[in-house]
Order: C-alpha cells, then sequence, then structure tokens
C-alpha cells in the first residue's frame, strides 16, 4: 500500500493501466536492449500488450448505451484497428508469406479500419480549403526533413534501396502529421488525440516492416514505443471524444511542428557522419526537395487574402456579410449601438463630419484630391468613400504597390447629437493630422470615425496606427465638459488586392477591435476573417438550439482535497451543433449575449440540471450539483420563484443546488446581486462567488455578498514570482472568518492539486481530478466512491 501511494497520487486513476503499461513495455525495450528477451518476444509481448488494453477500452465504448451511435460505431472500427495491429505485429509474420508483407498487409488493414473509425468519431472538424492547402505546404519541408532522417538511419544494408526509401518518405509524412495533430490548434480533443495515435500506430507497423526482424534484429526495437503508445493514445482519444468532443486551444503551437523535425534531423545527421559515411544522392535530392514547399508557402501566403475574400464573398451575400453587431463583448441586446453598415463598411447618408479647423492634405494627384475635399451638403459620406476607393486605385497602380488603409473609430459619442459627434470628430481629425505624415491622406468614412491612406510598409503603417491611439486618446472638451472615448483601429496593407477588397479588409481588422476591447489596433489577416466567418455561422445556427434538442450537458465532479472522495458536480454546457460541431461556453455565450438567448439557455440547463439531480437521487443522495447563471438573469424579478418552481418540479432538496456566478460581474449591480442571492439561501439552495480574484475590490466586495462557496482558479495556488507566500493564504483567512468554503477550479497537474490542499482550499476541480463527461460516466465514477456523501 505504502508503494502504490505515490502512483495514485501521480497517475490519476483511470489512466491506472495505461500508464502500468507504458512502465512494462519500457521494461521489456530495456531488457531486449541488452539481450537478455529475444527483440521478436519483445515485439510480441509490447504489442499484445497494448493491443489488449487498448481493446477493452474501445470496446467499452462501443457496447456503452445511452450516448450516440455514431461515436459507438466509431469505437467498433477502431477497436478493429487496433486488434489488427496487435495481430500484425504477432501473428503474421509468422504465417509464411514473408514479414515484410505480411506487416504492409496488416498496416493497410489498419490505416483502412482506423480512417473509417476517424471519420464516425465526433468533434471532427474540416478547415477551409485554403487553411488545408496551407497546412499542407507548411508540413511538406518538415515531413522531407523527417524522411531523410530516416533515410539516414534506416540500415542500408539489408533494404533495397527503393523499398528504403518508400518506408522514410511514409515515416516523415506520418510522422509530420502526427504533429500536426498533437500539436495544432485542436491538440488536447479528444478526436486529435484519438488521430495522432492512429498515425503513430500506422507508423510503428511501417517500422516494423522496414527493420530487420531476425537474427538479432535489435533495431526492430524501435518500432515498439510508437507502436504501443499509438494503440493507447487511439484507446484514449476515442473515450474522450465521444465524453466531450471539444477543443481547448484556439490557436496551433508552431515550436514542435518547427523544432522537432529540425532537431530529428540534426541527429540523424550527426549519427550519420558519426558512422564515417558521406551523403549520397538521394539525400542530396531529398534535402533540395524541401526548397519548394517554402517558395510556394511565400507564394500562397500573398494570395490568402483574396482567396478568403472570395470564399466568403460566396458563402454570404454581400448585404448580409457585415451586418455584425459594432459593440463590446459583453454588451446586451437593447443598449444604443451605431447605425447599420454595408457590406463594405461605409454607412450610406452618414455625415463627413469633417469640421472647420479640419487641415487637409494637398492635392497629389487627380485620383487622391478628392479626398482633400469637403462634400457639398446633403452629399454624405458616399462621396468620400468613392474618392477613398479611387485613391486605394491610385496605390494599386503603381509597379511595386505598396502602403496601407487604416480605419479609425471613435466609440462614447453615441448618446449625442450629430452636431456634437462632428466636433468632437472634426477635434480627432486635427489630432490625427499632427502625428501622419505630410503625404499620408485622411478622408471621412463614418459617422465617428474617419479613414487614413499611408504609402508607408505595413511595419510602419502599424507604428502610425500606434500613434493615432496615444494621439487621440486624452480627452475631448465637448459642452463645457470632457468626454472620454475609445478607439479601434483596423488596418489592411494595400498590396495588389482590389481597393474594395482592401476597405472590406480593413473593416474586419476593426471590427475585430472592437471585439478584443477596443483602443487598439488590428491587423488584417486571413484567419481573422475565418473567425468572424465563424461568428456569423454561430449567429445563424444558434436561434432554434433548443428547439432542435442540439444542447447537452457534460458534468465535471468536484471532490475533497482531503480523502479525494467526490461531493458534487459541475454542469457544464455543450452546443453539439450537426454544422459547426461542438461549442463550448467561452465562444457560445458572447453570441447569445447579443443574440439575446442567454435566459433561454440558462433556463434550459437549470432544467436539465435538476432533471439529472433527482435521477442521481437514488443511489448517491448527498451529492451537489453546480450550474452557472449570469448576473443579468439572477437579477431578474423572479428568478428565486422560477427556480423554487424547477426544484419542486424534479423534487429535488433546495440544499443539493449551488448557483454560481461569476465575481466580475457582480459590481455592475450589486445590490440586487446581494439580494437574490440572499433569496437562494432562503430557500435553502447554495451559493457561490466562481473566478474570483484576490484584489483589494474583490476581497472588500465578499464581505457583503451571501455565498457559501467561493472558487478559485490555480494561479492563486502556485508561489508569486516576488517570492511571497501564494495568494491562496490570503483567500482561505479570508473564507474562514466569514464562514465560506474554497473550492480550487482548473486544476490541471498534480503539483497544483496538492498547492491547493496544502493552501487549505477544501474542494477541487479540474482535469486533474477528473475530466468532464456525460451523466452515465460521471455516474459510474461516482459508484467507485460507495461512501461519497456530503
Amino acid at each position: 500500500m505504502l508503494l502504490a501511494y505515490p502512483f495514485r497520487v501521480l497517475v490519476p486513476r483511470r489512466a491506472a493501466p495505461e500508464a502500468a503499461t507504458s512502465v512494462a513495455v519500457a521494461l521489456l525495450l530495456l531488457a531486449g536492449s541488452v539481450d537478455l528477451v529475444p527483440p521478436s518476444v519483445v515485439i510480441a509481448l509490447a504489442a499484445g500488450a497494448g493491443a489488449t488494453l487498448a481493446g477493452l477500452r474501445l470496446s467499452r465504448l462501443a457496447s456503452r448505451r445511452g450516448i450516440d451511435p455514431t461515436p459507438r460505431a466509431a469505437g467498433v472500427l477502431l477497436d478493429g484497428a487496433v486488434v489488427a495491429a496487435g495481430l500484425t505485429a504477432v501473428v503474421l509474420p509468422l504465417a509464411g508469406i514473408g514479414h515484410t508483407l505480411a506487416v504492409l498487409i496488416g498496416s493497410l488493414v489498419v490505416a483502412a479500419l482506423s480512417t473509417a473509425g476517424l471519420y464516425r468519431l465526433p468533434g471532427r472538424s474540416r478547415p477551409a480549403a485554403p487553411v488545408r492547402l496551407r497546412w499542407l505546404v507548411e508540413s511538406t519541408g518538415p515531413a522531407l526533413g523527417l524522411a531523410l532522417a530516416g533515410w539516414l538511419l534506416l540500415p542500408s544494408d539489408v533494404l533495397p534501396a527503393p523499398l528504403r526509401l518508400v518506408a522514410a518518405l511514409t515515416l516523415g509524412g506520418l510522422g509530420m502529421a502526427a504533429l500536426n495533430a498533437f500539436a495544432g490548434p485542436r491538440r488536447r480533443s479528444g478526436t486529435a488525440l484519438c488521430r495522432g495515435g492512429v498515425l503513430l500506430t500506422v507508423g510503428g507497423l511501417v517500422l516494423l516492416a522496414a527493420l530487420p526482424s531476425a537474427p538479432a534484429g535489435r533495431a526492430a526495437l524501435l518500432a515498439v514505443p510508437p507502436l504501443v503508445f499509438g494503440m493507447l493514445l487511439v484507446a484514449v482519444g476515442a473515450a474522450d471524444a465521444a465524453d466531450d468532443p471539444e477543443s481547448v486551444e484556439p490557436v496551433a503551437a508552431a515550436w514542435p511542428r518547427s523544432v522537432l523535425p529540425a532537431a530529428v534531423l540534426l541527429l540523424a545527421s550527426g549519427l550519420h557522419l558519426a558512422a564515417g559515411r558521406a551523403p549520397d544522392r538521394t539525400s542530396v535530392l531529398l534535402a533540395l526537395a524541401a526548397v519548394p514547399p517554402l517558395v510556394l508557402r511565400e507564394l500562397l501566403r500573398a494570395g490568402d487574402a483574396s482567396t478568403s475574400v472570395r470564399r466568403a464573398a460566396h458563402r454570404r451575400p454581400a448585404g448580409r456579410s457585415l451586418r455584425h453587431r459594432r459593440a463590446a463583448p459583453g454588451r446586451w441586446p437593447g443598449t444604443p449601438e451605431p447605425p447599420p453598415e454595408q457590406a463594405l463598411g461605409v454607412p450610406e447618408g452618414a455625415a463627413t463630419a469633417m469640421g472647420a479647423g479640419s487641415t487637409w492634405s494637398p492635392d497629389h494627384s487627380s485620383a487622391w484630391s478628392g479626398l482633400n475635399r469637403r462634400p457639398a451638403a446633403g452629399s454624405g459620406a458616399p462621396g468620400d468613400r468613392a474618392a477613398l476607393l479611387d485613391a486605394l486605385a491610385a496605390i494599386g497602380d503603381v509597379p511595386a504597390p505598396a502602403g496601407a488603409l487604416l480605419l479609425v473609430d471613435l466609440h462614447g459619442t453615441e448618446g449625442f447629437g450629430p452636431t456634437a459627434r462632428e466636433d468632437v470628430l472634426a477635434e480627432a481629425v486635427h489630432r490625427a493630422r499632427a502625428v501622419i505624415a505630410p503625404d499620408d491622406l485622411v478622408t471621412g468614412c463614418t459617422g465617428t470615425g474617419f479613414a487614413v491612406v499611408t504609402a508607408a510598409g505595413p511595419v510602419l503603417a502599424y507604428a502610425l496606427g500606434t500613434r493615432l491611439l496615444g494621439a487621440l486618446g486624452p480627452p475631448y472638451r465637448l459642452a463645457g465638459a470632457m468626454l472620454r472615448v475609445q478607439t479601434s483601429i483596423g488596418l489592411a496593407e494595400v498590396s495588389g488586392a482590389g481597393p474594395a477588397d482592401v476597405l472590406r479588409q480593413a473593416e474586419l481588422a476593426r471590427r475585430r477591435a472592437v471585439q478584443l476591447g477596443r483602443d487598439r489596433v488590428e491587423w488584417y489577416d486571413a484567419f481573422l476573417e475565418e473567425q468572424l466567418v465563424r461568428r456569423l455561422d454561430l449567429e445563424r445556427e444558434l436561434p432554434g438550439a433548443v428547439a432542435r434538442g442540439e444542447l447537452d450537458l457534460v458534468y465535471q465532479p468536484v471532490v475533497d482535497l482531503a480523502d479525494g472522495q467526490p461531493v458534487g458536480a459541475e454542469a457544464l454546457l455543450r452546443w453539439r451543433s450537426p454544422v459547426l460541431g461542438t461549442v463550448l461556453p467561452a465562444e457560445l455565450l458572447p453570441v447569445a449575449e447579443d443574440l439575446d438567448l442567454v435566459g433561454e439557455l440558462e433556463w434550459w440547463v437549470l432544467d436539465r440540471a435538476c432533471r439529472q439531480l433527482s435521477d442521481w437521487s437514488v443511489g448517491v443522495r448527498e451529492l451537489w450539483m453546480a450550474v452557472n447563471v449570469t448576473t443579468r438573469e439572477l437579477t431578474t424579478p423572479d428568478f428565486v420563484q422560477r427556480l423554487a418552481a424547477v426544484l419542486a418540479a424534479y423534487g429535488v432538496p433546495p440544499e443539493r443546488l449551488v448557483v454560481e456566478v461569476s465575481e466580475p460581474r457582480v459590481a455592475g449591480d450589486l445590490s440586487t446581486v446581494v439580494a437574490r442571492l440572499a433569496g437562494l439561501r432562503s430557500l435553502g439552495v447554495r451559493t457561490a462567488l466562481d473566478d474570483f480574484r484576490a484584489e483589494h475590490a474583490s476581497l472588500a466586495q465578499l464581505r457583503r455578498l451571501p455565498i457559501d462557496l467561493l472558487k478559485v482558479g490555480p494561479e492563486l495556488v502556485g508561489a508569486r514570482p516576488d517570492g511571497q507566500p501564494p495568494l491562496i493564504d490570503v483567500v482561505v483567512n479570508v473564507g474562514e472568518r466569514l464562514g465560506v468554503e474554497i473550492v480550487a477550479e482548473e486544476l490541471e497537474s498534480s503539483t497544483q492539486v496538492e498547492g491547493a490542499r496544502r493552501g487549505g482550499c477544501r474542494y477541487g476541480q479540474g482535469f486533474a481530478v477528473a475530466r468532464p463527461a456525460t451523466a452515465e460516466r460521471v455516474e459510474a465514477y461516482f459508484e467507485e466512491f460507495p461512501s461519497a456523501s456530503r
């Protein structure tokens, strides 16, 4: 028991079999490398162990009830794939048809079954064609580097040159594809993990076919790690994808895909030269073959923008594509917003707002001179827009087009009349003229902003945007008062694209600046447009998701850190869209806020969570269920009464429900939040404050809030850079004085779990404790703790 305790602390319960198998395989490899065990026996035992464990895991997935049949079908196919891989490594070489041929036949069977299984796995995402092409081009060079490493490392004395080259190219492609899976933007999703495991498994089989197996055959042991660990990753990833097919990282990790192939190639080259072998013709050709993909990558980057524009135009009618709200994240519908915009971001009939005192650029050409004249009364902004397009066309007509367009938008004048807005805008233009170059052009573009056309390159244009932010930031004097405004700037390069495309790109960048909080400069790129198109897709598909039955809940257990016993679970919303895949709350809720759908979603979550809590009452009566609500919904007058009706409908004791509210949002209506939380506590419902920050204002505010639980993130648990004790000590002391229990959330490592325990947190949740899962899986998890009741 004493020896098992460290293993239980460091390895999660659900991963214990995989960890034990990995240790056993490592010991077998060590024994085979020193000739204590024949390599063929090591391969058979290791592959058999990996295939058996992975097959058992996948068999459970294939036989589970209460889930969509699609992941069950994926489980059947992937189960067949890992069993085929195990048999290929153990049985087929003994079939008498030749070692290499037997393994290659098995590899084809494994690849076919795995491909079919991955196709049926939830959470698959299919990027747009330009994104796939860019990834392919960017991966070709490193893949050829890995192939060159394989060519240098594979034994030349036992492998014919054609077979050696095919094996090297195959290993290079599989290795780079696996790196893309493990380092891509969805690298922690179950689907990506499963896909990477499949690639490792097939790569291990290719190594097994290429490397000599007898009589000594120690080189064949190199095939064991990717083969065995690939099969285990297939099983783990498939189970995770079936439970919670989601993406954690929005951005790919670039360094593994660049550094690891280079490191492998450097190691292979060093070993090759150390053995006294000179580079041959094939290795030189493989090295030269990596050059064209680099050139093609640069050419594709030049065409990325126009390609994305054409794709977006095909998917969205022009009049609808830019109907996106011009509001910062968190703005509720019903608050004042700027006028609607046209498809190219320029409102019809908007006043030019270039008042007296504005400084205008001198004329430089007939195409640009229209920017320097204020339009006649009643002409409005369309004339400015036409002149702006003429100026962009003039830049594009030069032999080597260079320059940039900056769209500047001012926020904070919406509540004032047109005359006051024109005064502010005139002052803003006057300030802008003080920081831009004499040859830069400025023109009215919207009723609340203006445009700057500069011949400077993109880097200098970005620096100009930063200077504009500084110049436009100080307060403006308006009717005897000082008015502060925020500024959003979108920047687009003039690099051969059409004027309308450049204007559209700058408008998209400006919208992104608004979304990210304003007072910033955003530079257009193709990925930015992908994000905005995604946003439009979300806005189109979300209405009606409740009625179509597309919403789902997963549950993350909460445990007592003292003994590891579960005490409850938190209900987490997932939108299983058949069009967009699984959408997480971080992406879903801002869209729901803009569409005024948050109330509908939250009451669906409360109803479903209480119903699930009622179902769990048969066996685990004392476990609680935590549900997040927004302050907007919490402060509605009938929130307490409606919640009481839901509890009564399902016969759930009020004390088993925990209502969580986010701490950063309660300050906006603190008195009403306090009243509603008090009403919930009088009903018997427990209350929790989520996302707590250990700041002076937060600690002072905490004393007023009637709460039972306080949830803190892992950043409060670890040591601070200045060497001071962790902030969790302060929070725990305050919590003890107020009678509040502390819950440490988002714990992703055993170190964080131990830090939370030492810091005095009573409860904990996070991936290091238990991952979110379906109700059936969580219920099975609870059954492992028959004494679990709090």
